[in-house]
């Protein structure tokens, strides 16, 4: 498979962008600036712009590479696909046309699934809520050659939208926009998970009472909506310096996941290595996806 990924949680890989600079605690032993530095020394011809030390590092400046647009459209077999796995597609230095391009290409390899993950919640929100960057990835989409999409075609059905969460001061401020963001899956990524976070405020949906007879409180029962929440993902830091990730902070996220029917993927405890500790919880693995949660 052509840009296999080692991730756990994804199939393939695909960088229209690369390099990024830090914007929150998750960001501080970034795996991807630390690689850009190796592949920069390499010689990669990706990796060759310096971003500022302050937020960034060597190789990992933002570059924005348009003869990478259209590799998902030569991959036949459906899979998987982590979006920009060594950047931000929502990055400010990322311009909107470039992004609509994006989408265009995503809209016409429906055979894979876009795994689309940011830090940069409000612009997404913003831009996946626009009717001009639509109408932009529409009229690229038509630039191609291609039929006409169906009315229905936004948001995108094989995009997945998710932002990083990585304690409760950051779940309070992105995932509220998120659930605000047009978008066929919404996820979580809890990596690198480092503290305990609830998901109780935003996992359950909305709850409505209807009668029933014989049952319930005043023969009412209650029926939940489905959670706005489709996916979470929680793992541990991995690296040299990796801040330890605790099982109290993880279970309670499980246990919430599984009461609200929430898919509910485990991807590792981290340490030295993303393996050192492997991936069991509670002796077993979890690796959970959204189709496969009804």
């Amino acid at each position: 498979m052509a840009d296999k990924s080692s991730i756990e949680w994804t199939e393939a890989t695909w960088n229209p962008t690369t390099g990024c600079d830090r914007v929150s605690p998750g960001c501080d032993h970034c795996y991807a600036l630390t690689l850009a530095k190796r592949l920069k020394g390499m010689g990669s011809a990706k990796y060759q712009t310096d971003g500022d030390p302050r937020t960034s590092g060597p190789g990992f400046g933002l570059a924005v590479h348009h003869d990478a647009l259209g590799i998902p459209l030569h991959w036949r077999a459906p899979r998987r696909v982590f979006v920009n796995s060594m950047s931000d597609l929502f990055h400010v230095g990322i311009s909107d046309e470039f992004i609509a391009e994006v989408f265009a290409v995503m809209a016409l390899a429906p055979q894979h699934t876009f795994q689309v993950l940011t830090k940069r919640h409000a612009r997404m929100r913003a831009l996946l809520g626009s009717r001009e960057f639509v109408a932009d990835a529409w009229a690229r989409i038509a630039q191609r050659g291609v039929a006409p999409l169906p009315t229905n075609w936004w948001p995108l059905p094989n995009v997945w939208a998710g932002v990083s969460v990585e304690d409760q001061k950051w779940a309070d401020i992105r995932i509220p926009a998120l659930l605000d963001t047009p978008a066929a899956v919404r996820w979580l990524s809890c990596e690198p998970l480092l503290g305990p976070v609830d998901l109780s405020a935003w996992i359950y949906g909305k709850v409505w009472p209807t009668t029933a007879r014989g049952r319930g409180v005043g023969g009412m029962t209650m029926t939940a909506d489905p959670s706005p929440i489709d996916w979470v993902v929680v793992g541990g830091e991995s690296g040299p310096d990796a801040r330890p990730m605790q099982a109290t902070w993880v279970r309670p996220l499980r246990y919430q996941c599984q009461n609200a029917r929430v898919p509910f993927f485990f991807k590792q405890w981290g340490g030295r290595t993303p393996k050192a500790n492997g991936r069991e919880l509670d002796g077993r693995t979890w690796d959970q996806y959204p189709e496969e949660v009804a």
